[in-house]
């Protein structure tokens, strides 16, 4: 494809040079006919003279229609080389300076010769008179009207660095004369480094270094592989190398040694964007040399006799200094991001290549225009990226997702994203309310997880437990690596992964279990991961300081593939500081664990702007299989209804002899890979109790709530019995929504009836034999009744009573769902602070700290390590867990 679009450009450009050079030929041809008719007319008259007046009115006649003719034809060939002229140089190449602005050509686009005056055509309309120069050859000025030289060069140069992409243009300039003030006007560019002064005596070393860019530029950048820049940008449509433009305003006599290198550059220098402007020094005859002849009233272009040319006046100086501050703005702002369709195929090559043996896909170009490619593999199997906040991380991580995807698909390749920043940027990947599209490669997206390392760590169990599933299907087939296991079992599922984690310190942050686990974890994964094709991507803005990390040398090792962004510190090795003179835009990529010599600089295209990234997203989305599933989006800022969590809506009621393992009552959604729910399963079973504990009122009665509704969705209209007692004012709207919607299942309790429930229970479980009909008690604020249940009532207290039911009830099938304002207020509800706490075998804390929860609720001597924050719960049952579990409570129902 590329070289067909080479050769289409080459034969567009070739055809209007050819139609442009033809039209002036052919203008020149009607001058020179019109010449020679324009005499005969004179012999004709003065042989007329003797005739008679009839025979020299028809003569005349004649005459005028011939002279009518040959006007018609040149006005008609003068349009259409005006027409080819505008064509060939549109825009800031041929505008008038009263409306001139730089108007930089399109991206592979030929920037194509440049206006210096107007063809001077008698009875006709102007036509443009083109020079070419950037990647089209050399310039040479000559005659008396220095004036009208200044003009020419003045106009070459402006229009040229408005036909380019600013700085894309750099010019020397040579005034042995005038020091300098012949191009005053473009002094602005010297600030952005686009305009270097050589002063007298400095010609020779100027021409040295020109034939020593030609020479590179030939050996490095074309390599053989092209025949000049100009072929190179239409091919791939990227421009490596600037243009180099040298203007040479008079001087000394050259030496032999400075004739030679002049002559060089006169030779070579076209091919390679290397161009002379000339006054005063002789050149070559060459076909790449333009001569101007600029006299006092007459000016000709091209080689002798040259068309006659009325040559433009210079640029307004206001013009030419605004034009230079502005490009030199730009300029010292940092060069701008490469378009993110440079790393994409053809739309024709998506999804052709093959993960068995790695992935490789470019992120940026280097110095000389050619990719830089990163590679996940054998080696190297883990990549570490890092930069300060502004440089670009984001948008790195955007373009090599997107460059990865677009090459490889779903089935081989998987995403797992994971981004401890606040932000939402990384939701895109997953199928949002406004945009139904996502990544077909992405399997989970968790964004605003700052405050839930949880799930991060949940996140690497998951990749150590398919890391075990393949190493045992491996084993099985006795091979050692996702290459070899894909041979022997084309026929399974076994894509390589590749896991990102931005601001990973987060995860690491502290000296609790999850950090350890944790760092336990990402260090198995990075030393057994690459064989099974689960590859790690760690970014953060900085990593100092990160012990967890730092103080696991065997860790680090194993992460070859670092990327430093503007600024980055400690992603390279100590001394290589590559990084801290990067500009905007770009990173150094590195896959010798960031030592000197493995150094690539790349420019990083623009990728994380909506409009850019979406066409590529609804693309591959469009290509996605017919069974392919949204992402897992986790947003830790979000609040997961119950109505939408799948363990809820695969509840059925159960038939007239309930199972062993008994109903299940959701409590939240855990904080995991999986959008999984806490469950509390209620069998008959000593202690088969829920407790919820602490003062946040809204979230224990969504714990309540929740567990309420996804019991009775397991039980048909009349077959269950919930006693909802609420004690709490603040709790009573929520408390009144579920006793409405459970209908005539549900019976309603205040403070002052609460003891009626008690009693009524307690009497109940007292009689032999099990009640057919489950029974829950959903008590809300339970503690506030203390003093009513504290009184004598049929014997008992209602506390005694309280205490008989969560001993006596689960084995009868009646449960207590309860909320404790406190862990204090519980203990004394169950009878003192040494009461015995095993008829709660499960309990949701709430802003409780773990070290209050103590050895008699969860196992071991301190507690677990659990420190409350808003809508996150610690589940604990004792009949399931060795630890707890975090969780979010479901919002309320609709």
């Amino acid at each position: 494809m590329a070289d067909l679009r080479s050769q289409l450009v080459t034969r567009v450009r070739g055809m209007l040079s050819e139609a442009l050079g033809a039209t002036r030929t052919r203008l020149a041809g009607a001058e020179t006919e019109l010449t020679a008719a324009r005499e005969r007319l004179v012999r004709v008259r003065r042989a007329a003279a003797a005739v008679p007046q009839r025979v020299g009115a028809e003569r005349d006649r004649r005459l005028a229609e011939i002279d009518d003719r040959h006007a018609a034809r040149i006005a008609e060939l003068a349009r259409r080389a005006a027409t080819a002229a505008l064509r060939e140089a549109p825009g800031a190449a041929s505008a008038s300076w009263t409306d001139w602005r730089a108007a930089p050509a399109g991206r592979g686009e030929p920037v194509g010769p440049v206006r210096v005056g107007t063809l001077r055509i008698a009875g006709a309309e102007p036509v443009p008179a083109l020079v070419p120069l950037l990647d089209a050859g050399h310039v040479h000025l000559s005659g008396g009207d220095r004036d009208g030289a200044d003009a020419v060069v003045g106009a070459l140069l402006l229009r040229g660095v408005g036909r380019a992409d600013p700085g894309a243009v750099r010019l020397y300039g040579y005034d042995p004369e005038h020091l300098g003030g012949g191009l005053a006007g473009f002094a602005p560019l010297g600030t952005a480094g686009l305009l270097t002064f050589v002063g007298p005596g400095g010609l020779g070393r100027l021409l040295d270094d020109l034939v020593e860019q030609i020479r590179r530029i030939n050996e490095t950048v074309l390599a053989g592989e092209y025949a000049s820049l100009r072929e190179l940008a239409a091919a791939t449509g990227r421009r490596p190398e600037p243009w180099r433009v040298a203007v040479l305003l008079g001087g000394d006599e050259l030496s032999r040694h400075e004739r030679g290198q002049l002559d060089r550059v006169v030779r070579a220098g076209a091919a390679c964007g290397v161009h002379l402007v000339v006054r005063g020094i002789p050149l070559p005859e060459d076909p790449t040399v333009t001569r101007i002849v600029a006299e006092p009233g007459d000016a000709r272009v091209g080689a002798p006799p040259g068309l006659p040319v009325r040559l433009d006046p210079p640029p307004p100086a206001t013009l030419v200094t605004e034009t230079c501050r502005e490009i030199a703005s730009r300029v010292n702002a940092g060069p701008p991001p490469t378009p993110f369709t440079d790393l994409l195929p053809p739309p024709e090559q998506m999804w052709k290549e093959d993960s068995a043996h790695g992935l490789t896909a470019p992120i940026g170009e280097g110095p000389h225009g050619r990719p830089v490619l990163l590679t996940l593999g054998d080696y190297p199997p883990h990549a570490l990226i890092g930069g300060p906040s502004g440089t670009g991380k984001t948008n790195l991580i955007f373009a090599w997702i997107g460059a990865l995807a677009a090459r490889y698909s779903p089935a081989e390749l998987e995403f797992y994203l994971l981004d401890f920043k606040e932000g939402v940027s990384f939701a895109r990947f997953a199928q949002g309310r406004r945009d139904p599209s996502w990544l077909p490669h992405m399997r989970l997206v968790g964004i605003n997880v700052n405050t839930d390392r949880e799930f991060g760590l949940a996140l690497l169990r998951f990749l150590a437990e398919e890391l075990r599933r393949r190493a045992d299907a491996a084993k099985k087939h006795e091979v050692t690596k996702l290459a070899e296991l894909r041979a022997v079992d084309p026929t399974g599922h076994w894509p390589r992964i590749v896991a990102v984690v931005d601001e990973f310190q987060a995860l690491l942050a502290g000296r609790d279990v999850v950090a350890r686990e944790a760092a336990d974890l990402l260090e198995d994964l990075a030393r057994r991961g690459r064989s099974q094709g689960i590859h790690l991507v760690l970014a953060s803005q900085d990593v100092r300081g990160i012990e967890a990390l730092w103080g696991r040398p065997a860790l680090v090792a194993q992460f070859t593939l670092r990327i430093a962004l503007p600024k980055a510190l400690r992603i390279l090795a100590e001394r290589n500081d590559a990084a801290q003179a990067l500009p905007r835009h770009h990173a150094v990529v590195n896959a010798e664990s960031g030592m000197t010599e493995g150094n690539q600089v790349a420019r990083i295209p623009s990728a994380s702007d909506w409009e850019t990234w979406s066409e590529l997203q609804h693309r591959l989305w469009r290509m996605r299989p017919q069974d392919a599933a949204p992402a897992r989006l986790f947003d830790g800022d979000a609040v997961p209804r119950l109505v939408d969590a799948p363990d809820y809506r695969a509840l059925t009621p159960q038939g007239d002899t309930p199972p062993p393992r008994g109903p299940v009552a959701l409590l939240g959604e855990i904080i995991d890979v999986q959008a999984r729910s806490a469950s509390l399963r209620l069998p008959r079973a000593p202690g088969r109790n829920l407790a919820v504990l602490g003062t946040r009122v809204d979230e224990a009665c969504a714990v309540l709530d929740a567990a309420a509704r996804s019991l009775a969705r397991q039980h048909r209209p009349g077959t269950a019995r919930f006693s909802i007692a609420c004690l709490d004012p603040d709790a009573d709207p929520a408390a009144r929504a579920l006793y409405e919607d459970l209908a005539d299942d549900a019976a309603w309790y205040d403070e002052e009836t609460v003891p009626e429930l008690m009693a009524e229970t307690a009497e109940t479980l007292g009689r032999p034999g099990t009640p057919s009909t489950p029974h829950y008690l959903l008590l809300f604020a339970v503690d506030a009744a203390a003093g009513r249940l504290a009184a004598p009532a049929g014997g008992r207290s209602g506390l005694e009573q309280l205490r008989r039911i969560l001993h006596d009830g689960p084995e009868r099938r009646t449960h207590v769902l309860a909320w404790w304002r406190g862990i204090a207020r519980m203990r004394v509800d169950l009878g003192g602070p040494a009461a015995r706490t095993d008829q709660i075998g499960a309990w949701v804390a709430l802003d409780v700290q773990g070290a209050e929860l103590g050895s008699s609720l969860y196992p071991g001597t301190g507690g677990p390590d659990w420190y409350p924050r808003p809508w996150r719960g610690l589940f604990f049952d004792r009949a399931v867990h060795r630890t707890g579990q975090v969780i979010i409570p479901y919002g309320p129902s609709p």
